[in-house]
C-alpha cells in the first residue's frame, strides 16, 4: 500500500501531489497549463530541492502564504 499525500488541490485541473512508494517519492503535477508532469525522487532531500526552485519567492509575490503551505506540506511527506 503506498501513501497519497496532497500537497495542493484548487481544482481537479491543478494540484500536487506525493506518492511514497518505499524509499522513492513519485511527485505528479496537474496543471491546465502544462497537464501531468511526474517527478521521480529517490529522497527527500532531492524532492525539496527540486521544490525549492519549482516553487520560486518570485512566483508567489503576495501570495507568500501560499508558498509557505506548499513547502510546509512537501517536508510533512
Amino acid at each position: 500500500m503506498f501513501k497519497k499525500y496532497e500537497i495542493y488541490k484548487t481544482d481537479k485541473y491543478n494540484m500536487l501531489t506525493v506518492e511514497v512508494q518505499g524509499k522513492t517519492l513519485i511527485v505528479r503535477e496537474i496543471s491546465d497549463q502544462w497537464g501531468e508532469d511526474t517527478h521521480t525522487f529517490i529522497s527527500r532531500p532531492e524532492m525539496m530541492h527540486w521544490a525549492q526552485n519549482r516553487f520560486r519567492a518570485t512566483d508567489f509575490v503576495g501570495r507568500e502564504e501560499e508558498l509557505e503551505a506548499i513547502m510546509a506540506a512537501l517536508k510533512e511527506v
